[in-house]
């Protein structure tokens, strides 16, 4: 198996489907890092370059190594431990083109997942709405959304994150 499709499926074990290999995650989304290794063809030195090499930072293990979780991305429901922050006054979401007209009408849903994505540039932003198509970008005006009483968190790796961004936020940019 390549390093991209062992990653892609630890990323499904981790954030979507741990039954399917018959794995348990705590309530944060914690995986024991042997139970894993047991239950699939990971060992330790494969999951640490994972980590180690995933430009996206998408998972981490505990302080103390014996465990492993995805950093956000989840569409079953795990409590990450997220601090609340205050956001940059503008954030950035990369959608596809088939998007756009339903993002205009109710904005940005959380879909199967348990926030909304958010980048803090455009060009992560780009790189996200290329893996749907031809790229487009939002302008979401998360500071004044946090002013009126939306939350916003930040996952370990950067990506910011709220549970729905009212089209009233939002302007495509390009």
């Amino acid at each position: 198996m390549s390093r991209r499709n062992t990653s892609k499926f630890l990323s499904l074990i981790l954030r979507h489907k741990p039954q399917l290999v018959g794995l348990e995650l705590d309530e944060h989304g914690w995986a024991q890092v042997d139970e894993l290794c047991r239950l699939t063809d990971f060992d330790r030195a494969t999951l640490e370059q994972i980590v180690a090499r995933d430009d996206k930072r998408r998972y981490s293990f505990s302080d103390d190594g014996r465990l492993i979780r995805a950093n956000q991305g989840h569409s079953i429901p795990v409590d990450v431990e997220l601090a609340e922050l205050e956001p940059p006054e503008i954030l950035f979401h990369g959608t596809g083109e088939k998007s756009v007209a339903s993002i205009k009408l109710r904005g940005l849903l959380k879909m199967s997942r348990l926030y909304v994505h958010l980048s803090a540039d455009i060009e992560t932003a780009r790189k996200v709405g290329m893996r749907h198509g031809a790229p487009k970008i939002f302008r979401v005006q998360s500071l004044r959304m946090f002013r009126d009483g939306r939350k916003f968190f930040r996952s370990v790796n950067g990506v910011w994150l709220t549970e729905h961004v009212p089209a009233n936020y939002l302007e495509e940019i390009f």
